[in-house]
């Protein structure tokens, strides 16, 4: 009787090893898109700066004029990608960008997002649908 039991564990336990259950995608860190890197200019604020990119990931007090935008990427069956995107300021002014960053990620995203849940859900459209809905005769509201 504590046979089937354990051969049961044993085998999960060995399945598990083997890869063979599902990992998930797992994406990390600031979503720099083309267009955001490709709008920054030199002798921009760091307010107009931090409007466009966000807040960056590491932002270290010793060095308040170096903004760190990592990011990585761990997919099925290949190893991690990290990026790292760094804007450098003097005088509160934007002077110099270094690094690397997932240009095409936003379309990696949504690609994702259409194999996950079969359509990719638009935020304004979604909201825009729902106004409608609510003007309608009895559409709720």
């Amino acid at each position: 009787m504590l046979l089937r039991p354990t051969l049961l564990a044993l085998a999960l336990v060995a399945l598990t090893g083997c890869g063979i259950l599902y990992k998930v995608d797992v994406n990390q860190g600031n979503l720099v898109e083309k267009d955001m890197v490709e709008s920054l200019k030199p002798g921009m604020t760091k307010r107009q700066v931090s409007l466009v990119m966000g807040t960056p990931s590491i932002q270290t007090p010793f060095d308040q004029d170096r903004w760190d935008y990592a990011a990585s990427i761990s997919r099925r069956g290949s190893t991690p990608e990290v990026k790292n995107l760094t804007l450098f300021f003097e005088d509160n002014l934007l002077v110099r960008i270094e690094g690397d960053y997932f240009g095409q990620q936003d379309e990696t995203l949504l690609d994702d997002a259409v194999r996950m849940r079969g359509r990719a859900i638009d935020p304004l459209e979604e909201a825009e649908q729902k106004e409608r809905e609510k003007r309608r005769p009895g559409g709720g509201g």
